[in-house]
């Protein structure tokens, strides 16, 4: 039974702290955010699903920490996604609301936009390390280099995808170390990790913010011959090679996790692991054999199987073990992480997103947000308490792409979005109409994009070979 995801608020205390924002006069924490792409909601043995893929280590960070059972991002696809956790803002305020697309058809103008600044830009300010290791997609022309939004190291891709084997399998979209290409690689997702490793190991006596952004597992499906014979049961080619894809990502974070222990700094920092946006499980949409259980729609969507991700936060020193239920947005991640440094969050920011940690403390008592607020096009959703109102594409239900008249879930008892509630409560329809045009009265239009060829965000020009 899925009863995990009706679980009652569990106020989460910090042990021996009175304060949510109470920081040691010793070091400042570091910070930690993880990001897997495309990983479905039903895969995790966190979230309650332990009979194919061992995600050990990603499992303690749920259970060292906080596990947020509604726990969204901001965009049912990648780049939007990203572009809101580096600002903590609605991507759709700056016109971020579409992929970018293929490195060879790009303009050099489409990229996270460099009026707004990044949560690197921020720890800088305050004389934080700043690393960011693996995917970008936030635009490809040198201004939008991570080494120009507040980040000392990078190692990683500017693309939305690419190839796990091959270095240089999309000459558009290459591997970089800092603005240097690189020739080789055994493995994306192992480099990744030993890169976050040994950032953490030559910054281990100063205070840093490290973002660790995996490909995996995204498409290609490409598998290390050693993980695939870890699932000789699986018939399913695809489904074996996301199964090796997922395991390689918790070793991978594994590796982390072990250093910053071996380092002593495990018990002050805060790590936190979200999936950019639901596992991509119907057509149009480049399918990685994932699973969304128990929820309806795929990536590309605003059902929750788009927009509902595994969602964990632990800081061993500060927060006790819990889970927590009320819905919150990746957006918060970026408010909560400068919170924890001692930074005072300020109005002329605009953030969108907010400090968790009262909220975990039961300092505050109410829900972090009144509403959340999705826009795609002419797909939209807003969730105000249990409520949900949506608008998505068809295609979900096996139709012909159009989007579908409004619809009305209470996710409470409905999780699935199965039973549409808007003849029955037409008054909560209206109120909720009311409060997501007045959201999207706010908004800018997009910068680019909303053609058929932003529905996945796949880079053409990328290598797809498998091992």
């Amino acid at each position: 039974m899925n009863t995990i995801h009706l679980l009652p608020v569990l106020l989460v205390l910090f042990a021996g702290q009175s304060s949510a924002v109470s920081i040691t006069a010793e070091r400042k924490p570091n910070i930690l955010i993880i990001v897997g792409d495309d990983l479905g909601y039903g895969e995790l043995g966190c979230q309650g699903y332990t009979q194919q893929i061992p995600t050990p280590n990603i499992d303690s960070i749920a259970r060292n920490g906080v596990r947020f059972t509604s726990g969204y991002v901001s965009g049912p696809y990648c780049s939007p996604t990203r572009a809101g956790l580096m600002t903590g803002r609605y991507q759709q305020r700056f016109g971020h609301e579409f992929n970018p697309g293929a490195a060879e058809n790009t303009p050099d103008t489409v990229g996270l936009s460099v009026q707004e600044k990044t949560i690197g830009d921020r720890f800088k300010e305050i004389g934080y390390t700043t690393g960011w290791f693996g995917k970008s997609h936030l635009g490809y022309a040198p201004q939008f280099h991570p080494l120009k939004r507040g980040f000392d190291d990078y190692f990683g891709f500017l693309g939305g995808m690419h190839d796990y084997l091959d270095a240089e399998g999309d000459q558009h979209n290459l591997i970089l170390r800092g603005t240097t290409p690189i020739k080789d690689i055994d493995y994306t997702t192992d480099a990744f990790g030993r890169e976050a490793v040994a950032f953490i190991e030559r910054h281990k006596i100063e205070p840093w913010f490290l973002y660790l952004a995996f490909n995996a597992v995204h498409t290609p499906m490409e598998a290390t011959d050693e993980r695939l014979a870890k699932f000789p049961n699986i018939e399913n080619a695809q489904r074996r090679k996301y199964d090796a894809m997922m395991l390689a990502m918790d070793e991978a974070i594994g590796r982390v996790r072990a250093k910053l222990s071996d380092t002593g700094l495990d018990r002050n920092t805060l790590v936190c692991f979200i999936s950019d946006n639901g596992g991509p499980t119907m057509r149009g949409t480049t399918i990685n054999g994932s699973r969304n259980t128990p929820l309806r729609g795929s990536k590309r969507t605003t059902l929750e199987g788009g927009i509902r991700v595994p969602f964990v936060m632990s800081w061993i020193d500060r927060l006790q073990p819990g889970v927590y239920a009320q819905p919150v947005i990746q957006l918060d991640l970026h408010a909560t992480a400068l919170a924890a440094a001692g930074v005072e969050l300020k109005s002329e920011w605009k953030l969108d997103g907010v400090n968790l940690l009262p909220y975990l403390a039961g300092d505050k008592q109410q829900t972090p947000h009144d509403a959340l607020y999705w826009r795609l096009g002419r797909q939209m959703a807003i969730r105000s308490g249990p409520w949900k109102l949506v608008r998505y594409d068809s295609i979900a239900d096996n139709g012909n792409g159009a989007i579908t008249p409004a619809k009305l879930y209470n996710l409470a008892n409905d999780i699935g979005e199965t039973t549409d509630l808007t003849t029955s409560e037409p008054a909560k329809l209206a109120e909720l109409q009311a409060k997501w045009d007045a959201w999207n009265a706010t908004l800018v239009k997009p910068l680019w994009g909303g053609g058929k060829s932003d529905s996945d965000g796949a880079e053409p020009g990328a290598a797809r070979r498998s091992k």
